[in-house]
């Protein structure tokens, strides 16, 4: 009986414990609950405290300077001197057109300009020689006007007879008019040397004209040849080649920059709250991951990318919906020797650290 009974007293022995476990149970659950929320909301604090400073971007692609190459005069590709994806240095010769036509065309310019300068040369001498011959008539006048005088008394006494006297006045009236023609014809080449007998040739209209053409031909014969605007890299080559004609303004070929290269980010308006022109930027390149370049921001621009399409939008009609503009930020890629090469329209992530941080006053 004993045994019966120490048998029936040993499960009330255990029942506390187990009670209390599940109490402890039972509090705990709502502690862990409570913990959790409190936990989750000091990290989402936290974070939200922290974040703000950086603008993570992925609509971004690398930009080179870029110049399709062409010449404002027309003529035959005499030798094309690069090939396809030739890297060249600036003022290198890339294109010659057959320079012969403008070699005549200067020539030509050149011997009118000649020709003018031995003109108004001519002009200066002959109007000393006008000069001259006024003299002469002068003088000629002064004889016959005294003859004339001499005449006129002899006549009256018979001493010469009526024709003589008449003659004399008919030669003397002639010899008058012939003075006062060479005067004008002196008077006119003087005109065409601008008034001044002593004038500088340069300064004279037809040289000016001339030297003017001189100067033409001579533009026209430079440009015959395309020269490197920049260190870059040559493109489409193949599309111009030796014997084909090429008219003025006629696009060449392309030459990309390999020093003139930057990265343009659009990032949304809502993003560039706190971004300022000289915040330092993170640049990866989806070419080469995992390598980074340490960049900055140069300019931000003064309008958003839909200001300059072609269709702008039109925001007046009753059926407006608001969407978020893109704001073009250019950023300066920092580059050191033995970087990988950027290729203008590479795809590029960048994060930009605008230094600022939010507060608890940022809430209200």
């Amino acid at each position: 009986m004993s045994q019966a009974a120490t048998a029936g007293a040993a499960p009330r022995v255990t029942e506390a414990p187990v009670r209390s476990r599940r109490i402890n149970r039972a509090l705990l659950r709502p502690i862990l609950m409570l913990g959790g929320i409190l936990l989750v909301a000091v990290a989402s604090g936290a974070y939200w405290l922290s974040g703000g400073r950086y603008v993570s971007i992925d609509d971004a692609y690398v930009r080179a300077a870029k110049e399709t190459l062409s010449t404002d005069v027309s003529g035959i590709v005499a030798a094309v001197l690069v090939h396809e994806g030739q890297h060249v240095k600036k003022g290198d010769v890339l294109l010659r057109l057959d320079p012969q036509q403008f070699q005549i065309m200067l020539d030509s310019a050149k011997a009118s300009l000649t020709g003018v300068v031995t003109s108004v040369g001519a002009m200066k001498l002959d109007y000393q020689r006008l000069l001259g011959d006024v003299e002469v008539k002068q003088s000629q006048v002064q004889s016959d006007q005294a003859n004339f005088e001499r005449y006129s008394n002899l006549v009256k006494s018979g001493g010469v007879t009526r024709a003589d006297y008449d003659n004399m006045r008919f030669q003397l009236a002639a010899n008058q008019r012939a003075v006062m023609a060479l005067k004008t014809m002196a008077e006119v080449q003087r005109a065409k040397l601008l008034g001044n007998p002593d004038v500088d040739v340069r300064t004279m209209p037809e040289y000016l004209q001339a030297k003017a053409r001189v100067d033409e031909a001579q533009r026209e014969l430079d440009h015959a040849v395309i020269y490197a605007p920049f260190d870059g890299i040559v493109t489409q080559v193949d599309t111009v080649q030796p014997g084909m004609y090429l008219a003025a303004s006629t696009a060449a070929f392309g030459i990309v920059s390999t020093q003139d290269v930057w990265v343009e980010a659009n990032p949304k308006e809502t993003e560039l709250t706190w971004v300022r022109p000289g915040d330092p930027v993170d640049v990866e390149v989806d070419t080469y991951p995992g390598r980074t370049w340490k960049s900055v921001v140069e300019s931000i621009a003064p309008n958003s990318g839909s200001e300059f399409s072609v269709l702008p939008a039109q925001n007046t009609s009753g059926n407006w919906v608001k969407v978020v503009q893109r704001i073009p930020v250019r950023i300066k890629v920092e580059r050191k020797a033995g970087d990988p090469e950027l290729r203008a329209g590479m795809s590029v992530e960048a994060d930009i650290d605008t230094g600022h941080s939010r507060t608890l006053a940022d809430l209200f």
